[in-house]
């Protein structure tokens, strides 16, 4: 269904996973729209990439966290590049602390950036895939939705929220062939796991933090044709961690 007149929007798609993504997809012939909240240096790079592969792509500067900016962003990737049939929700704040001291703020902060948003945008995208009778949403998680982590309760509630949220997308527009399916990222070689990869990943049974490039091929392929019956799934990419 990437005929190139087909869009995938990815948020959070500056830097990290999310440019790795975008790449990953602009390679899968999709055109892509890739929304930053702050990094415009970074976006127009991904945007750069994704040109380079021969596709199409554009930059859409917005913070999801806000409710207006789900309309917003999609109805600016559909006027750059067409209907948005791919929608990757990977944006995501964590902002940790222990649960006895944890401001409502900092609880609610980090749920609105990663569940409420990613719903917000669900629910716009899904107004064209119904009538188009297809349709790929890929949320990126965590597997601290899985298993919890000390010092992220606001976190660990928000990636556990968009797996039964998928879940139940999947089941209620699984007839009109759209999928819904959460990729479960463990440790990531990230700027933002930087400073924490040598520790952390003796603990990782493969020995080592796994590439921004592996998790993009996991999501390529929940987009793809070939992963048309696979719905409401959660594809743990952990390296083992959590086996």
């Amino acid at each position: 269904m990437s005929d190139g007149k087909r869009c995938a929007l990815v948020t959070g798609g500056s830097r990290g996973i999310g440019a790795a993504i975008a790449r990953q997809l602009a390679a899968d012939g999709w055109a892509v729209a890739v929304n930053y909240r702050d990094d415009e240096q970074g976006a127009a790079e991904t945007v750069g990439a994704i040109l380079e592969l021969g596709a199409r792509g554009c930059a859409i500067q917005g913070d999801v966290a806000h409710p207006p900016t789900a309309d917003n962003l999609v109805a600016a990737a559909e006027a750059e590049l067409g209907p948005v049939l791919a929608l990757v929700n990977n944006a995501g704040v964590h902002s940790d602390g222990l649960s006895a001291t944890m401001s409502d703020d900092e609880f609610s902060r980090v749920l609105e950036t990663n569940l409420t948003a990613a719903f917000r945008l669900t629910r716009r995208v899904l107004r064209k895939m119904l009538r188009a009778r297809f349709g790929r949403i890929v949320s990126i998680g965590s597997i601290v939705g899985l298993r919890g982590n000390v010092g992220q309760a606001n976190y660990a509630a928000s990636k556990a929220g968009l797996i039964a949220m998928t879940r139940t997308v999947a089941a209620e527009v699984a007839r009109r062939g759209i999928t819904a399916n959460v990729v479960a990222p463990g440790l990531i070689d990230t700027a933002m796991t930087a400073p924490l990869s040598q520790e952390l990943a003796g603990m990782v049974p493969a020995r080592r933090a796994g590439s921004p490039e592996e998790v993009a091929a996991c999501v390529g392929f929940l987009v793809s044709e070939a992963a048309s019956y696979v719905n409401g799934a959660t594809l743990v990419v952990d390296g083992a961690l959590t086996a």
